[in-house]
């Protein structure tokens, strides 16, 4: 055996011991296994009234876990969370949207603030680790610069509380004319340089402007939670951009498989919670968890 052959024989020996084969098959390489689990977000379950109910009929459908918005009453969360033994992976801001850190008014900024504290104090209290936040909006009052700096600086006055708490602040992708491309979207969670502020991927609402796998890739350990949801570009060249999400999970534009192998190329094991309209029966509700199953399988 001369030294080529032997440095051959060596590199495919060590590529071949350090992957798993199927069971007859030597040599065929098993996809990576996801611990992904299936959330649903608190406005997707349309399936009771009380916060009791929506915790019972989000397990009955299958899900692991609900997304909780914040400003609920806490102790009737801990009650149903011990009931039915779903965890909340992440709380929703319930008022980012009324007060942005955005704002021109600086006693909006300062509600928005304390409102986020408290959410921060609600995923502490459910036991999880991450809040998702709106961190303001772009308009013909707001300019993309404002937002960025504005923004910028109320996010830091909860940052203490969010590190002593251990509970991330997770920046939402939206429709709000801001952080519009995934390098842009990467440097505004870098610039806070702590762990403690991530981003929350939304991969719908990506379509309207990029591709998630895109997205995914260049956010990378960033990305603290995912949220699941479709979007049809088709739909929404004809009918308009809101339109776009009037299509049910898998029968849209995504590219669940390309997403959720990007996915696995950052190592993201975490949540996929959906934010998809369809769940106001308990059929409909079985309906998004049967398909969200299928997406994270894809």
């Amino acid at each position: 055996m001369n030294r080529r052959q032997f440095t051959r024989q060596t590199i495919m020996a060590t590529a071949m011991a350090s992957v798993a084969a199927v069971p007859g098959l030597p040599g065929i390489v098993l996809p990576p296994s996801r611990t992904i689990k299936k959330g649903i977000m608190w406005g997707s379950n349309g399936v009771g009234k009380t916060i009791s109910e929506k915790f019972q009929s989000a397990k009955a459908a299958g899900f692991d876990g609900i997304e909780a918005m914040s400003h609920l009453d806490r102790n009737e969360v801990l009650k149903a969370m011990d009931a039915t033994g779903l965890p909340v992976p992440s709380v929703c801001g319930a008022m980012h949207w009324k007060y942005l850190l955005s704002d021109p008014d600086p006693q909006v900024r300062a509600n928005g603030v304390e409102a986020l504290k408290l959410s921060l104090e609600d995923a502490k209290a459910f036991g999880c680790d991450t809040v998702l936040l709106v961190p303001g909006r772009v308009n013909d009052t707001v300019s993309y610069d404002e937002c960025w700096s504005r923004s910028t600086e109320e996010i830091k006055k909860a940052i203490p509380l969010a590190e002593k708490l251990n509970v991330k602040i997770a920046i939402e992708n939206v429709w709000n004319n801001f952080l519009l491309s995934p390098i842009e979207a990467a440097n505004y969670v870098d610039q806070f340089r702590t762990p403690v502020v991530g981003f929350y991927f939304d991969c719908g609402n990506i379509l309207a402007y990029g591709w998630p796998e895109q997205w995914i890739r260049i956010l990378g350990k960033r990305i603290a939670k995912v949220h699941i949801k479709e979007y049809s570009r088709k739909i929404a060249d004809t009918q308009g951009k809101g339109a776009g999400f009037k299509v049910s999970l898998r029968e849209g534009d995504v590219n669940w498989p390309e997403v959720m192998k990007a996915l696995d190329e950052i190592g993201y094991h975490d949540w996929a919670t959906i934010e998809q309209p369809g769940g106001n029966t308990p059929e409909g509700l079985k309906d998004l968890c049967d398909r969200l199953k299928l997406i994270i399988e894809s």
